[in-house]
């Protein structure tokens, strides 16, 4: 089973590519589309089926329906996905890795700033999976969907740093998905938002696709849409215009710590997708915007960090926890901070 958190990491503009087109036979019965294209599409499940729907990526007669349509004789249905219909090949490429620890099950890694973690739109080489594949001869795949994802039980995005596991064989690479899907593993992240936190605190909202920008997420007040998500946070230090904070994760959903502190007002430092980039505390002074600008140059994008994994080993069956100290770049907007707080 693969964390359903994966997404395919793009930095374009999004497009629509066909996948899969067919005309519905004039003596066809009228049948939900879920359920027709079930029985049409191999290496599938309903879920995925509804899950296309849902995002608005399927189509008829050029209109995007939902799971309940129901498929009338001669229509022209398609599915189309926000990347192109390619074989990609793996290529194994030499490429560092930081490794915490190893055995013969799994891999832990600390991952830099500025790496894709798999393949996708846009993407195709300079990936963790391409370093993995030159580093080991065979990381398992649990189906057809997960090729371009050999070990992978779930990720970080481009810009953020840390802890990530990979499985080394099936066993490890099932016995891990379960505990992401059951969260039964424990991540904390180190943060900079924008904005003077006065305390600890929690964020429950659903997050999902924005339906206006699938590239992004967006939180959903109502229950129905999107998906559950919790983070906490508790605050480090404070630097005034900004606050240093550690966040702790109770589900696992894409840029879920990045939209949850947008959503109350404190984007992460220097996050290009959420309107962390500009300066949103502080002074109109030369000074300040040099030295803003100064701190944003020091790193590639948002100020986030996977500072701890713990998870239990897949064979030995003990609890194991790894944490990794933050990237140069990060720590040096930090003594930047302190200095300038100290000064003012």
């Amino acid at each position: 089973m693969i964390n359903e958190e994966f997404p395919l990491e793009q930095d374009q503009e999004e497009e629509l590519f066909e996948h899969f087109k067919i005309i519905v036979d004039r003596g066809q019965e009228m049948v939900r589309i879920d359920k027709y294209l079930l029985d049409r599409m191999p290496n599938t499940s309903r879920s995925k089926i509804q899950s296309a729907a849902k995002n608005g990526n399927i189509v008829v007669n050029a209109q995007k329906v939902k799971q309940n349509y129901k498929v009338k004789p001669a229509d022209e249905v398609s599915i189309v996905l926000p990347y192109p219909v390619r074989e990609l090949e793996l290529i194994a490429e030499n490429i560092p890795l930081t490794i915490v620890y190893e055995d013969t099950d799994v891999i832990v890694l600390n991952k830099p700033a500025d790496m894709v973690v798999h393949p996708g739109y846009g993407n195709y080489r300079g990936t963790l999976v391409n370093a993995l594949i030159y580093h080991f001869d065979q990381l398992p795949i649990t189906s057809s969907l997960s090729k371009m994802r050999p070990g992978l039980v779930h990720r970080i995005d481009k810009h953020t740093t840390g802890t990530l596991v990979i499985a080394k064989n099936e066993d490890a690479l099932v016995n891990l998905a379960q505990q992401f899907y059951e969260r039964s593993t424990e991540r904390k992240y180190i943060a900079l938002v924008w904005g003077d936190l006065i305390e600890d605190g929690m964020v429950n909202i659903n997050v999902g696709r924005s339906p206006k920008n699938r590239k992004v997420m967006t939180v959903f007040q109502d229950e129905t849409e999107g998906k559950f998500a919790v983070t906490h946070y508790k605050v480090l230090q404070r630097f005034g215009y900004v606050t240093l904070i550690e966040c702790k994760l109770e589900t696992g959903r894409t840029h879920q710590i990045r939209i949850h502190m947008k959503s109350i007002g404190h984007p992460l430092f220097n996050d290009f997708e959420y309107g962390g980039n500009s300066i949103l505390k502080g002074t109109t002074s030369s000074s300040y915007n040099k030295f803003i600008d100064n701190c944003f140059a020091l790193i590639p994008g948002q100020a986030l960090h996977a500072k701890s994994l713990g998870f239990t080993h897949p064979k030995s069956k003990k609890w194991m926890e790894f944490e990794v100290e933050l990237p140069q770049g990060f720590q040096a907007i930090l003594k930047k901070w302190n200095s300038y707080t100290e000064v003012k």
